[in-house]
């Protein structure tokens, strides 16, 4: 669905009205291709912390040219300042000193991350505080840094230094697109260790990926981006839809099994499946999801149950029943498509909402359960430009195009790639995250 303000706003006379009126301006977004290197320029690094040495050792194996001590003179596609040797807030204008000569010498569609240390994990009340602080700091240079750039915080525990590479590779590189203002946690549940990955252009070679809700928009373009990273994906949905699913599996040379999720022998079906075809699994990407809105006085018993019982409970289930039958290989991964609505809240959406919601709790309940490097995660769109959306009303969908700070809708391949970077072999550090795909809308934080 094009974006036709968008268009309008980048002809001549659209720019004269931007300036002139103070209009949303957004910049058209980069969005990494096949064959392209993780990050196009230079990345600067700042910082005395911990984490120096091994960020240096990380960037070289993934590719990354990066400098320190970087004059402020050359451009600049990444900043990343470690901030984990912050022990006290006076040292917070380190920060400062850092960003502020360098912004204005960044690219177009610029990456920060600053690094720290998840502050559950500190004695020092001092530190504690600081690294607390650097949210607040994030969050607001991700409303300020403009020009289609993003700013996240990457929240490491001492012991997972050695697991940066996945979550660096996505956050510095066009796969973010879509993803800022975001808090990330490494090593704070369960494994802090990552596995190595031997071709990063393929890094889920061998693996076998399930995907619900895969004919079409969200569930289709994830079940795109993993079979590129390398996966087989086995393609979920109503049998209704049968023929949009068999369509895009066999054009990915994967597999599909066409059943309602719901019913009560559909976990068993799909563990089966997995289990007589591959003799497992390694990603399950529970992405089916469906809507009723209605405010809740005028809304049904059915209306609000099939909501539920699609979005969350389906989830539940299949998860629970892979997971008794070892069907999910070790250093297997589990992903729930969310919402923005479950942490913001939505007129006429309180069954979707807490079904969404409730995806964020299945995460929040499994994180530290899972063992076997097994990890759950979530992902969290704000407003994605698909055919559900392009049925809003019109006022509607252009709120929900701008309010965000990157004043314009998402796209399905941007949730898809914070899917991937949750599935790669080497993100077995990343358990109990949910990241929002929303370009830092200013509902929900």
């Amino acid at each position: 669905m094009s974006d036709r303000y968008q268009t309008l706003i980048h002809t001549p006379i659209g720019q004269l009205l931007a300036k002139n009126l103070g209009l949303p301006n957004p910049v058209t977004l980069e969005r990494w291709s096949e064959g392209s290197p993780l990050v196009t320029g230079t990345v600067a690094l700042g910082g005395d912390g911990r984490l120096g040495d091994v960020l240096v050792t990380v960037l070289d194996e993934l590719g990354i040219a990066s400098v320190r001590d970087a004059p402020a003179d050359q451009t600049y596609k990444g900043l990343v300042f470690d901030a984990t040797g912050i022990t006290s807030s006076d040292r917070l204008v380190e920060l400062q000193e850092f960003f502020t000569p360098l912004l204005r010498s960044l690219e177009t569609c610029p990456r920060v991350v600053v690094l720290g240390t998840p502050p559950e994990s500190i004695g020092s009340g001092a530190e504690r505080v600081a690294q607390r602080a650097l949210e607040g700091f994030t969050r607001s240079l991700g409303k300020e840094v403009g020009r289609g750039g993003t700013v996240q915080l990457v929240y490491v525990a001492p012991a997972a230094d050695g697991a940066l590479a996945s979550t660096l590779a996505f956050l510095l590189s066009p796969k973010s697109a879509y993803v800022s203002g975001q808090v990330v946690r490494i090593g704070c549940h369960g494994s802090t260790a990552a596995e190595g990955v031997d071709d990063w252009t393929a890094p889920l070679a061998g693996k076998v990926a399930l995907v619900t809700g895969a004919s079409r928009g969200i569930g289709e373009q994830i079940a795109r981006v993993l079979h590129r990273d390398g996966a087989t994906v086995l393609g979920v949905d109503v049998p209704q839809a049968a023929s949009e699913l068999q369509a895009v599996t066999r054009e990915l040379d994967g597999d599909h099994l066409t059943l309602d999720i719901t019913t009560k022998d559909a976990p068993q079906r799909i563990a089966r499946h997995v289990m007589e075809t591959y003799g497992g699994v390694d990603i399950v990407v529970h992405n089916a999801g469906i809507t009723r809105d209605k405010r809740l006085m005028n809304m049904k018993g059915d209306t609000f149950g099939s909501v539920i019982g699609v979005n969350l409970t389906a989830p539940e289930r299949i998860t629970t029943e892979l997971l008794e039958q070892k069907a999910i290989r070790p250093n297997g991964r589990i992903v729930g498509v969310a919402s923005i609505a479950g942490i913001a809240g939505n007129t006429g959406q309180t069954n979707y909402a807490a079904s969404k919601a409730g995806v964020i709790g299945l995460v929040d309940s499994l994180a530290d359960t899972l063992g076997d490097g097994i990890t759950i995660n979530a992902v969290a769109p704000g407003f994605i430009e698909t055919k559900m959306t392009a049925a809003v009303p019109l006022a509607t969908r252009e709120v929900g195009r701008r309010l965000n700070a990157m004043s314009q809708g998402g796209l399905p391949v941007d949730v898809a790639e914070t899917i991937a970077w949750y599935a790669n072999p080497a993100s077995t550090a990343v358990n109990g995250n949910v990241v929002r795909v929303c370009g830092q809308m200013m509902l929900g934080a």
